[in-house]
Order: C-alpha cells, then sequence, then structure tokens
C-alpha cells in the first residue's frame, strides 16, 4: 500500500511541474488531461501526507518520553501519543478505501428509468412517489433534473418515467437505486382498508457521450407517431412521438415528451446510448471470470432491494438489513443516510474480498 502511495505521491509533484510549464498550458488536451489526474491524486496525496505528519507526532513523543520528564508533561505526552496512534488508525483505513478502484462511471449523469411492476394502479402511483422522491434529493444536492419521457395514468400515476440527472458524482449516489422497490400500503382506491403490495422497478444508467458508444445508422428503426396519454394541448395533434429500434440488439426507446421530433429523437439517442453502454458492461463482466460481485447487490433490476411500509413508517433495505423509521422524511428526497450506508458497506465489502490488493 506504502509503495503505491509514494508513487502516487511523486507522480502528483511531477503533474505540479508540468501544469506550470507554458508548452502544457498551450496544449489544452493535454492541460485538460493532467488537470483532471492532479485533481484525482490531491485526496489521496493529502491523506498519505497527513499520515506520516502523524508518524512523526508519534515518533517524536516516544523520543521524548525516553527523556527525564516531570510527571505531568509525561502525561501529557503519553496522552498525545495515545490520541496520535488512534488517529492513525483512522487514516490508515481511510487511505485504503482512497485506493480502492474506482467505478470509472462514478462521475457521470445518470439516466433513471422507473416503471410500475406488480399491482396496477397501485405500483403507478408508487412510481410516481418515488419520481418525486429523486427530483427533491436532486433538488438537495443542486443537481438539474430532465424529463426524457414518461407515460402517466389517468389517476397520477406513472406506467413509466425516463430522466436525466446532471451533476457531479450523481452516478456513485445513485446507482444503487437500482433494482425491484417494494411498497406495503392502503391503496386510496381501497375501501376496505386493506394493506397491498406493490412493486416498482428502477434501473439507474450512466449517461454516456457519443464517443463512447458507436451506433450505426444503419442499425437503427426509427418511427414517428402521435404522441398519447395525459400531456396537455400538442397531444395527438402531430406525429412528434419518436420510437427507436436497435435492431441487432432489439432494444426499443420511445419519447414522446417534447413537442419537437428532433428534441424527442435526441432524447431517445441518449436513452439508447446509455443501455447500449450498460449491456457491453454486463457482457465484459461475465466474460473477465474474476469479476467481482459486491454483495450489497448487483444493480440487477430483478433483485428487491428494498421496502417501504407506510403504516409502521418503516423503509428497510434488505441488501445491508438497515431499517429506518422515517418513511415522510425519505419519500421528501433524505435519502443520504441510506446511501451513505450502502456506500460504505461497499467499500467494506471490497476491502474484506482483497479488491486493491488483487488490483495491484
Amino acid at each position: 500500500m506504502f509503495d503505491r502511495l509514494e508513487v502516487a505521491e511523486n507522480r502528483y509533484e511531477e503533474i505540479s511541474q508540468k501544469l506550470s510549464d507554458p508548452n502544457i498550458i498551450s496544449d489544452q488536451n493535454e492541460y485538460r488531461k493532467l488537470t483532471k489526474e492532479y485533481s484525482e491524486l490531491e485526496e489521496i496525496v493529502n491523506k498519505y501526507r497527513e499520515y506520516k505528519k502523524v508518524l512523526k507526532d508519534i515518533s517524536d513523543a516516544k523520543e521524548m518520553l525516553n527523556e527525564k520528564l516531570d510527571r505531568d508533561f509525561r502525561e501529557m505526552v503519553e496522552a498525545e501519543l495515545e490520541e496520535s496512534k488512534a488517529k492513525l488508525e483512522n487514516i490508515e483505513k481511510e487511505l485504503k478505501i482512497l485506493l480502492l478502484p474506482k467505478d470509472p462511471n462514478d462521475e457521470k449523469n445518470v439516466i433513471v428509468e422507473i416503471r410500475g411492476g406488480a399491482g396496477g394502479e397501485e405500483a403507478a402511483l408508487f412510481a410516481s412517489d418515488l419520481f418525486r422522491m429523486y427530483s427533491m434529493y436532486a433538488e438537495k444536492k443542486h443537481w438539474k433534473m430532465e424529463l426524457l419521457d414518461s407515460n402517466p395514468t389517468e389517476i397520477g400515476g406513472f406506467k413509466e418515467v425516463v430522466f436525466l440527472i446532471e451533476g457531479k458524482g450523481a452516478y456513485s449516489r445513485l446507482k444503487f437505486e437500482s433494482g425491484v422497490h417494494r411498497v406495503q400500503r392502503v391503496p386510496e382506491t381501497e375501501s376496505s382498508g386493506r394493506i397491498h403490495t406493490s412493486t416498482v422497478t428502477v434501473a439507474v444508467l450512466p449517461e454516456v457521450e457519443d464517443v463512447e458508444v458507436e451506433i450505426n445508422p444503419a442499425d437503427l428503426e426509427i418511427d414517428t407517431f402521435r404522441a398519447s396519454g395525459a400531456g396537455g394541448q400538442h397531444v395527438n395533434k402531430t406525429d412528434s412521438a419518436i420510437r427507436i429500434t436497435h435492431k441487432p440488439t432489439g432494444i426499443v426507446v420511445t419519447c414522446q415528451d417534447e413537442r419537437s421530433q428532433h428534441k424527442n429523437k435526441e432524447k431517445a439517442m441518449k436513452i439508447l446510448r446509455s443501455k447500449l453502454y450498460e449491456m457491453a458492461q454486463k457482457q465484459q463482466e461475465s466474460e473477465v471470470a474474476q469479476a467481482r460481485k459486491s454483495q450489497v447487490g448487483t444493480g440487477d433490476r430483478s433483485e428487491r432491494i428494498r421496502t417501504y411500509n407506510f403504516p409502521q413508517r418503516r423503509v428497510t433495505d434488505h441488501r445491508i438489513g438497515l431499517t429506518l423509521y422515517k418513511i415522510e422524511e425519505i419519500m421528501n428526497g433524505e435519502i443520504d443516510e441510506i446511501i451513505d450506508a450502502l456506500i460504505t458497506a461497499d467499500q467494506a465489502e471490497k476491502l474484506g474480498s482483497g479488491v486493491m490488493d488483487n488490483e495491484g
């Protein structure tokens, strides 16, 4: 571990010198690349330097304790030594986490798809509730949200809703939301007061650039049709809705939320790129025999990950056994406590399985 930290610190110093070189500054691509690498190394290097400082404090304290000291001063030095040892242990843990291999998608924007599953209208209503929850969470994080496609129901639910969230680290925070979300509550449409169980599926895809996924126009079948559903005055007037079929994979994407056919096509292509990227990633993972799957979850859409029990005000994340009795706050976008626990569990699993050592 410490060899890697030394290499990181040396590289950090080397980049620091290069960033003041006029030749580098004039080469925008190289300058941007080095600035990004410098920024990625900064947190690790600062933590390593803090580690070395605490190590020196411990060494100095031990030296002082070898000398003749009066009782009060000796007690003070001993207390400082214990404090530094505890601090060193915490910094070591933090360094191990910082050295874990980074998910290359962590800093990307995300495309989120929410679909009603089992439970009919009640599932569609809960899909709408989850859409609101993620919208409020994005707002708290000062992230930008854009609706890409939706299929609303007559009483305010969504059969499906697809949206983009733009913001630093959006994927790193939301990637564990993929899976089946189960709701247990008395539906508004239920007169006898019986608790129903419904499900909603959530898929979180990293947004990808054109350069990351090459799409051959000959592989696409593009159809236009009239938008339908509860959507305002322009609905059913023009053929502005777009359906794109990617023939080699059979992936079908529709988009009908914009008045403009061009904008709908643009949004549909954005969703298609992310779906193809996800498919390629999954294929790559299955081909690599030693690919590791975190216990936190594989992000599989068929995996039941969380239950929202309204009568008991309870939300349980089944992957990590976390239960919180604050359903109103969670449905209002207060989901950081769950996300932080999932990230911590994922890091602990990677540390426990020796991911860092095996990655070299």
